[in-house]
């Protein structure tokens, strides 16, 4: 299908509709990894040994121009990142309990190849120890050209992609309304989402003075941020328009990449674009087009939420887990919480919550208030939903890492500080 027209593009975010009982959730997860010798970030021929090495486990490798550039397996995905960062694309699943046994499996296989090959893997959402210049690039095509492009739109756009991990979670809507309000909710609770997951203190082995510096270089990153359009009842038509008369980043033409910078989607719709010979984008391009838009959450057919730090194999599990109590178990109720918040406000807890954390003011309350009222909504919407494992638990278990932050307001930034400045040993940064 060729996408020429702005109702083809609402048609394709209609496709994703799904009926409330096929909804799934989908986990994405990167990781930095550094060599034991040196503390250095692995260059790209130890990612070529590393990949080799999983090919035990069942994975398949993903060419492009005759390079390893990721590995398969069923639905799942090992891609990798700018800086040689690699992240886990999970499979659509059913609920946190699977989810969390495909995150362990991973790991399980990830750990005996990191030691064979020497490596240690470190859960931060910014790399603690590297400086930008230090960290090598590899041969994916793409990202040569974001290199160049990217800073043109924001000062830290190169540390973004060379420099940043987070946790995404994707899940499901059963009609525009329901879109509406989850995608309302999700952009409403980023300030929360960046404190409560904050775990990003140490740049350059230094303390940061962020609680998630992240969260500071994805606000300042090119084609990202939190748009304040997105506080209005935003349906897929006026998402459309949005992607429409947004700039393009770069268009795929068999295996080169071409760069849109001076063209917006709507160029590319009229066939305006000569370098590709005037042809109209297919649902291909409008898929890339999507996946190159870096705003906090974003629509493909379904909903990215891209707030989160990445963080230890521990709490891995606690971040779907609070999102999905809320938007798959209780929205109705957290909907009404939040419709009558001032988007200035939001805004400015959002650009005030990468530093400030938990003491960040939104609507007259901390945000270790919203935090813990959002806990025990989400915990609620888990109940509801009453999966339960093969020890009959049900998936509230996952909610335990972020309940132990609320009760003793220490979030894994803070631990990670605690740890560091001890005694400022780099291996305290690393995944154990």
């Amino acid at each position: 299908m060729m996408i020429n027209t702005k109702e083809k593009i609402i048609k394709y975010f209609k496709s994703g509709i799904k009926d409330k009982k096929n909804f799934k959730i989908g986990i994405e997860h990167e990781k930095f990894l550094f060599n034991n010798n040196n503390n250095k970030r692995i260059d790209y021929l130890k990612i070529k040994e590393m990949f080799s090495a999983l090919l035990e486990f069942g994975w398949n490798p993903i060419l492009e121009k005759n390079n390893m550039i990721g590995l398969n397996k069923g639905g799942k995905n090992i891609t990798l990142e700018p800086g040689n960062q690699i992240e886990l694309s999970g499979e659509k699943l059913s609920n946190i309990h699977e989810a969390c046994a495909e995150s362990q499996d991973y790991l399980f296989e990830l750990k005996q190849v990191t030691k064979k090959l020497n490596l240690s893997i470190v859960s931060s959402g910014f790399d603690p120890i590297s400086k930008l210049n230090e960290i090598p690039n590899n041969p994916k095509q793409r990202y040569k050209l974001m290199t160049k492009d990217m800073p043109l739109g924001g000062e830290l756009s190169l540390d973004m992609m060379y420099r940043t991990c987070g946790t995404q979670l994707n899940i499901d809507y059963d009609s525009e309304k329901d879109f509406i309000k989850k995608f309302k909710v999700v952009n409403s609770i980023v300030p929360i989402s960046i404190a409560l997951f904050a775990n990003s203190s140490i740049v350059e082995k230094k303390k940061s003075n962020y609680l998630s510096y992240r969260s500071k270089v994805w606000q300042n990153t090119s084609r990202g941020g939190l748009p304040k359009i997105f506080f209005e009842d935003f349906n897929f038509e006026k998402y459309a328009e949005f992607i429409m008369s947004f700039p393009i980043l770069f268009i795929q033409e068999k295996e080169n990449y071409i760069s849109g910078q001076n063209y917006k989607f709507l160029d590319f719709m009229n066939g305006k674009i000569d370098e590709i010979n005037n042809r109209l984008p297919t649902e291909k391009d409008l898929s890339t087009h999507l996946s190159t838009i870096f705003t906090e959450n974003r629509l493909k057919k379904y909903i990215e939420l891209r707030s989160m730090d990445t963080c230890g194999w521990d709490c891995l599990c606690a971040g779907p887990a609070f999102n999905v109590g809320i938007l798959y178990g209780n929205l109705e109720e957290v909907h009404d919480l939040i419709s009558n918040w001032d988007k200035d406000k939001i805004i400015n807890a959002y650009l005030e919550a990468p530093e400030k954390g938990f003491n960040t003011q939104l609507m007259g309350k901390d945000l270790l208030y919203w935090a813990s009222t959002l806990l025990d909504l989400s915990r609620k919407g888990l109940e509801r939903r009453d999966i339960l494992n093969k020890s009959k638990k049900n998936e509230t278990l996952f909610l335990n890492h972020l309940q132990n932050i609320i009760n003793n307001k220490v979030t894994n930034a803070d631990h990670m500080i605690r740890k560091f400045s001890k005694n400022e040993d780099l291996n305290e940064l690393y995944d154990k």
